[in-house]
């Protein structure tokens, strides 16, 4: 087989392949060029996609072959599970775990899609503000990095397939685009909602029926069986697994994204869209010609569907019954209800919570309604705010960090509760959060207001409140402690709410390689998690400084001190730039900085 041009070096050849040792030789992990890596992997998945799309499936399943047997895609796929994953640390159930760069590049050397699985070691873990527990199943090392191999050979493929609705779990998309999608949904008119939860989604899904819904070659079939069979550990006893994809796998979140693909187009065939007051179909069902079509927009197994006809949501939910059926999976009773975005229905206050927010719409006058396209005024607004949960599981966490604390240093407590309080109200800043943040700031003084009076339960308040509490800009209740600098606690209040969020558009996938529009994008990405970078990504035109490679979502991106912090370098915009994980990693290793 002759090499493609544009994939030079990036597969070994059948026949003239590199052995084993002869990789492990000419290879070594700190030499790896990334960049390189990283641009030829992804030429090649861009060629996947393109041809999933115009549905040449012999193209696409060769290309699968080349990838899964690049040495780049090895590399890469060992680099996500041993440096880049959260999980990099955990052990499965040979007990391997933190790899040094001789086992990295020894365990790329010899990653093979061979059809063989090791069992999961399955632990238990606490759901958020619930005494519930969810089982999670966690592959060996190896098997992590098969997985993560075979992700980036069968993603572009569905990338191409998936539904314009979903946004869990799926490069180049985020809760802030499905909680977007709803509010365009429901800006105009007021809506029933059939707000719905898959009950023990990740558990259930039927083997036979997934594996038939992948429909891939028979080598990667085989492989993604021996992992669903391959069963898990538990207090040193095996379980079988009939059903289900083992949470903590690099690969299920894919795997269960294609298990509920299709939901949104049943939808989409049963009430044809219409135009001009003419259905598209042979729809008669109700007598008249102007049915509205419901919307479905799902994140991973929550989802909603929405439309104007109640009559049309309830037979929604029958038909998503039925076709969850097929693959083994309901409806959580407790979870789904019926609800309408302005008026109560059946007893049930209007609206519905979704990720952490609450959508609801409230009756307003004229000055503070909007107006419709012919400037008509509607006559109600839509409010997205923090639900009343998403605010009590982050109090919760607050108030337990702080007793946790009980005895530190105000200081260590200050950098403890910071990355919290910015992690939650960077997520939620893009809604109408304000009330919101004024209560948890008045919650959270009261919290350590009690952490005060424990530690000095003989002093009085006015002491109290000058040792603790600090005056600077005009805010005389300021949670600070003076160290070489002042060391501050931030407030919710600080953080700007109400920015708009700009959904993505379509079908629109990384795998696309409009490099503009996905880079673009990142900044939006960051608002929700660290500003600053948001402000270095606008700045940079969305490229890494080192590599000059656009970003990608997805890619783990590092701040770098142009002046080091040692050096008295600061924290400043003018002082920072933005690089790839592993450019940051070979900038130290070289001690050295291009600029």
């Amino acid at each position: 087989m002759q090499t493609d041009p544009l994939l030079h070096g990036l597969y070994v050849h059948s026949k003239k392949s590199m052995s084993k040792t002869e990789i492990t030789s000419q290879v070594e992990w700190k030499n790896v060029n990334w960049a390189k890596a990283e641009w030829a992997v992804f030429k090649l998945q861009k060629r996947i996609y393109r041809a999933s799309q115009r549905g040449d499936v012999k193209l696409v399943r060769r290309l699968q072959k080349m990838l899964v047997k690049s040495r780049y895609a090895k590399l890469i796929a060992v680099r996500k599970v041993t440096q880049e994953n959260k999980g990099k640390n955990t052990a499965g159930v040979d007990g391997v775990k933190s790899l040094n760069n001789k086992q990295r590049i020894s365990l790329a050397s010899e990653l093979e899609i061979d059809g063989k699985a090791r069992p999961a070691r399955r632990v238990w873990i606490p759901k958020p503000g619930r005494q519930e527990k969810r089982p999670l199943g966690i592959p060996t090392i190896r098997d992590r990095a098969k997985q993560a191999l075979l992700k980036l050979t069968l993603e572009p493929e569905w990338e191409a397939k998936f539904e314009s609705e979903s946004f869990g779990f799926r490069p180049g998309r985020s809760c802030h685009d499905a909680i977007e999608a709803i509010r365009i949904v429901i800006t105009a008119k007021p809506k029933y909602v059939l707000d719905a939860d898959i009950a023990k989604c990740f558990d259930k899904i039927n083997h036979q029926r997934l594996l038939a819904k992948i429909n891939t070659i028979p080598k990667f079939r085989r492989q993604i069986k021996a992992w669903l069979k391959g069963g898990v550990f538990e207090e040193g006893n095996w379980k079988e697994t009939d059903s289900g994809t083992p949470q903590g796998g690099v690969i299920s979140p894919l795997l269960a994204n294609i298990a509920l693909h299709g939901m949104q187009m049943a939808i989409e065939e049963a009430y044809p869209a219409y135009s001009n007051g003419c259905i598209k179909g042979a729809r008669r069902k109700f007598g008249r010609d102007d049915v509205s079509q419901p919307k479905l927009i799902r994140y991973a197994d929550d989802f909603v569907v929405i439309c104007d006809e109640l009559s049309v949501v309830k037979e929604c939910q029958e038909l998503i019954t039925k076709w969850l059926k097929d693959i083994g999976l309901e409806l959580k009773p407790e979870k789904t209800k019926l609800v309408h975005t302005l008026r109560s229905y059946q007893g049930k206050e209007p609206g519905f919570d979704f990720l952490g927010f609450t959508i609801r719409q409230f009756t307003v006058g004229k000055n503070h309604s909007g107006d419709t396209s012919r400037g008509k005024a509607l006559g109600f607004k839509t409010i997205i705010k923090p639900s009343d949960k998403s605010i009590q599981e982050h109090y919760l966490v607050i108030s337990g960090q702080i007793h946790e604390l009980k005895t530190a240093k105000q200081s260590k407590l200050i950098k403890a509760l910071n990355p919290i309080i910015g992690g939650w109200c960077n997520y939620q800043s893009p809604r109408n959060a304000g009330s919101s943040y004024s209560k948890l700031d008045y919650l959270v003084f009261r919290v350590l207001w009690r952490w005060a009076r424990r530690r000095h339960p003989n002093k009085s308040n006015g002491w109290i409140a000058r040792k603790y509490w600090k005056s600077k800009g005009g805010d005389n209740w300021l949670f600070s402690q003076e160290e070489d600098t002042l060391v501050k606690l931030h407030k919710y209040n600080s953080y700007k709410a109400g920015t708009r969020w700009t959904r993505v558009k379509g079908n629109r996938s990384p795998f696309d390689g409009d490099a503009t529009y996905w880079s673009s994008r990142m900044g939006d990405n960051y608002l929700t998690r660290d500003p600053q970078k948001a402000r270095l990504l606008k700045r940079h035109k969305g490229k890494c400084s080192h590599c000059g490679q656009h970003f990608k979502p997805g890619d783990l991106i590092e701040k770098h001190h142009q002046k080091p912090q040692s050096q008295g370098g600061k924290n400043s915009d003018d002082n920072l730039v933005l690089v790839h994980l592993h450019c940051h990693d070979q900038i130290h290793r070289h001690s050295k900085w291009k600029t």
